[in-house]
């Protein structure tokens, strides 16, 4: 085995629950292949999203700063001209850093028109491509309504790859891939939650999970020397849920866990939630029928989803990757499926904001720690730290919010972890609240959870407060609890020191505002001296009496 990895393999999964999984605890749902990378390496069970939404989720990961920091707070913000990504910090380090799959980028179009940037060099792609070399990008959704397509580009090249194989028309995406057939050859559409339980009219081999697969055994086949990290990112198990066969029917009704909420949460909910529990989606999962419908096909994607990591990993074992290729698994947000009354995700209760995440790396230095469970409190921006260590970079905590878990890896603790998580929520900009939004002046929520306490503040409106050891299912919200005002102001404060630290000075390290600190007096600067004797010594031969230059 290496001393360290040469190449990391990033996989994500969306909308993957962190407890869907049997390593987990999960009661009926088996995923033997992840479950063997755990037992390979270590499973954080405290590890959190930076916002439990797409495409702000992903941009914290990509650049290891919150969405405070990089300001593209929900889908489809653009993230800004100049954010370094993972692939940026990669490159200068020798490490390729190339995407396959989902991005859910937005580029930021305006800001590439001003500064200059074509679109067809290799910083426009980059740019355009949230710092990744695209072996193929397929963000996974092409919808179509009324105004069209809701992504020109999404699932692009696998709609051609799709019609070379037979599947006509114009968007087989939707028409196969992600919809059944009644009796008579009809559509029927997997965006309609009664048609969950029916088979795609597509094969196994050719729907979205493993054709990604086979991509990324391509990519490993052609890959040179140069050392790569591959983001590997799936869309499923995110909607439309909906199977091929045999997945659609693996389970039943039988095999859906008790959902995890409670009358009391309906009275005096807290504005916010009971907005997304009354939206469309919450009104759906709040009924039996839907996840009697949708669980199984949500379970049966995601069983999908681990036998194709037991495709994958057998490739890296037989090319002789495994033993060179830090891997990490891991999901951008969770799914409520019906607790707490609601279904999506947006919001954080652990359902939602809580991640999966697990980590093998393949070194002798990572025995030690192997087939553990961590149960520090993680973030998703501490990948890109970590990652930066294996590339053999050095630490750039003036950019990098988060902290390397190379030391996790080796059973070590790391000096001074944090104590609390952050998870954002930019809600005003969701379709499905903008009603409501437009009545709140800043529509933002911010979460601060520590091991026992999950405070959320919502802008205009009275906190949350759960007792995560009390209370793990978070079905009482104590943020009018009398008893626990101590508390909340506790959280608070820490929510308050979060938003106080320094953040946007990223062209200067710490080390270079040290050394500018002592430049000033060796660049002539002499401020406050009242005659010579109070001058510096060094700055006497420049200040001090002398001849002019007059006088030759």
């Amino acid at each position: 085995m290496r001393e360290k990895p040469k190449n990391i393999l990033f996989i994500m999964f969306d909308q993957l629950r962190w407890d869907y999984l049997s390593c987990a605890g999960h009661p009926h749902l088996q995923t033997p292949n992840i479950d063997a990378l755990a037992a390979d390496g270590v499973r954080f069970t405290r590890a959190y999203c930076q916002s439990p939404v797409c495409g702000s989720s992903r941009m914290s990961f990509y650049t290891g700063r919150y969405c405070h920091s990089h300001g593209a707070t929900w889908n489809r913000v653009p993230l800004r001209v100049g954010e370094r990504t993972m692939g940026d910090h990669l490159r200068d380090h020798g490490m390729e850093c190339w995407l396959l799959g989902k991005t859910h980028m937005k580029a930021d179009e305006e800001g590439m028109r001003r500064l200059g940037i074509p679109k067809d060099s290799i910083i426009g792609v980059r740019t355009e491509q949230c710092g990744f070399d695209v072996w193929e990008r397929d963000d996974g959704m092409r919808p179509e309504g009324p105004a069209g397509l809701y992504d020109e580009q999404g699932a692009a090249r696998y709609n051609d790859w799709l019609r070379e194989r037979g599947y006509v028309g114009e968007n087989p995406w939707h028409d196969f891939a992600n919809s059944a057939r009644d009796a008579d050859g009809n559509i029927q559409s997997g965006w309609l939650l009664e048609n969950s339980r029916k088979p795609a009219a597509i094969s196994d081999e050719e729907s979205e999970t493993p054709y990604m697969t086979t991509r990324a055994i391509e990519f490993m086949e052609q890959a040179g020397d140069t050392p790569w990290c591959l983001h590997l990112s799936y869309i499923k198990p995110h909607w439309p849920y909906i199977a091929p066969p045999p997945y659609n029917d693996m389970f039943g009704p039988e095999h859906v866990i008790p959902v995890n909420r409670s009358d009391a949460e309906l009275q005096d909910m807290h504005p916010v939630f009971e907005a997304f529990a009354k939206g469309k989606v919450g009104e759906s999962f709040s009924r039996e029928k839907v996840r009697r419908e949708v669980i199984p096909t949500y379970m049966g994607l995601i069983k999908q989803c681990d036998d194709q990591m037991g495709r994958l990993f057998a490739h890296l074992k037989q090319s002789g990757l495994w033993d060179d290729t830090l891997i990490v698994l891991t999901s951008d947000h969770g799914d409520y499926l019906g607790d707490h009354w609601m279904g999506e995700k947006e919001l954080f209760h652990d359902c939602s904001a809580k991640i999966p995440l697990i980590v093998r790396d393949p070194c002798k230095t990572a025995d030690a720690a192997r087939g553990t469970c961590c149960e520090a409190l993680v973030e998703a921006i501490d990948l890109a730290p970590t990652f930066l260590e294996v590339a053999g970079g050095t630490p750039a905590p003036h950019i990098l919010e988060g902290r390397s878990l190379l030391p996790f890896l080796r059973g070590e603790t790391p000096d001074m972890w944090r104590d609390f998580v952050i998870s954002e929520n930019d809600y005003g900009i969701s379709p499905g609240t903008a009603a409501f939004a437009a009545t709140v002046d800043d529509p933002r929520q911010f979460m601060v959870a520590t091991r026992q306490w999950k405070y959320i503040h919502a802008q205009g409106f009275r906190p949350m407060l759960f007792d995560l050891e009390a209370d793990p299912n978070e079905l009482n919200d104590l943020g009018l609890s009398a008893a626990h005002s101590d508390i909340r102001a506790e959280m608070a404060g820490k929510l308050s020191d979060w938003a106080r630290r320094l953040s946007q000075r990223t062209t200067m390290s710490a080390e270079d505002v040290s050394a500018e600190q002592k430049r000033s007096r060796v660049r002539g600067i002499v401020l406050g001296a009242w005659d010579e004797s109070e001058m510096p010594e060094s700055q006497r031969p420049f200040y001090g009496k002398r001849p002019g230059p007059e006088q030759g």
